[in-house]
């Protein structure tokens, strides 16, 4: 159990290959694969009640590992985002679009994150990125244990991009540091202007936040100097992209500002 939010320890979590259907569960030294509806030819191990006994003991752990991943990702010269939002807010979208645009560029790696389904991993596959899906259960949220497993099999080469979608939720994600080298909220015109109010720990640590779904603006009251004026009074050292993932408007500005933090990894 996770004395943050509630939610259930890594025992449910499932991390799979959607291109060969292999998956592996943290713990567990070997992957495996089985069809659709078959059983489990091993034993996960029956639920075991857990006593929490400090919040910050959990965190302290995570934040060991994260340490580690940042190592792990510095070694090997990656840049490592996390992408956070609401759910629906256009992360999977935006994500597909920029695997495409940016093909032959900028090697792309990718985490998906999501409580059940392969759903968005395909959908990542399909764009041209390789990917594993991690597969939560009833955690809200991916940590930095989670990462370390995906990223190691996904072994990204020199110079690349790893773009760890989080589960969508503006909460819980903000608190697990998962060894990134920055933070992206994306946050829609869809969703309300008060957001940043509502949910300030999220975006206090943004390193960038990204006002998706700008093509909608005519058809919703939403105030865009009253949000950027919310982002800007929480985390003034974030920059602020006004994007259509659907249109690819601004997104030239999306792909300048990854460019910029990956090209120093490749004089390194």
């Amino acid at each position: 159990m996770c004395a943050t939010c509630g939610c259930s320890d890594d025992g449910q979590v499932t991390i799979t290959d959607p291109a060969t259907g292999e998956h592996t569960h943290p713990g567990m030294a070997h992957p495996h694969r089985h069809g659709p509806g078959e059983a489990h030819g091993h034993d996960h191990g029956a639920p075991v009640t857990r006593l929490v006994r400090l919040e910050a003991d959990v965190l302290a752990k995570n934040v060991a590992i994260a340490d580690a991943n940042r190592r792990w990702f510095a070694e090997r010269s990656a840049f490592v985002l996390n992408l956070m939002s609401s759910p629906g807010a256009g992360k999977t979208t935006l994500l597909e679009r920029t695997i495409r645009d940016l093909a032959g560029r900028i090697a792309i790696r990718v985490v998906e994150g999501d409580p059940e389904t392969m759903r968005d991993a395909e959908r990542i596959r399909a764009a041209g990125a390789p990917v594993l899906q991690v597969n939560t259960g009833t955690s809200c949220h991916l940590d930095a244990a989670m990462v370390a497993e995906a990223s190691r099999r996904l072994d990204p080469p020199p110079g690349s991009l790893v773009i760890v979608e989080n589960v969508g939720n503006l909460i819980c994600p903000a608190l697990f540091d998962l060894g990134e080298g920055a933070r992206a909220v994306v946050a829609s015109v869809t969703e309300g202007d008060d957001k940043p109010l509502k949910y300030p720990h999220m975006y206090r640590g943004a390193t960038v936040v990204l006002l998706n779904k700008t093509d909608l603006l005519p058809h919703v009251d939403f105030d865009v100097a009253a949000f950027e004026d919310r982002v800007r009074g929480l985390a003034p050292q974030a920059e602020m992209l006004k994007i259509s993932a659907r249109t690819g408007k601004g997104l030239g500005d999306w792909y300048q500002w990854l460019g910029s933090r990956i090209e120093p990894l490749r004089t390194r």
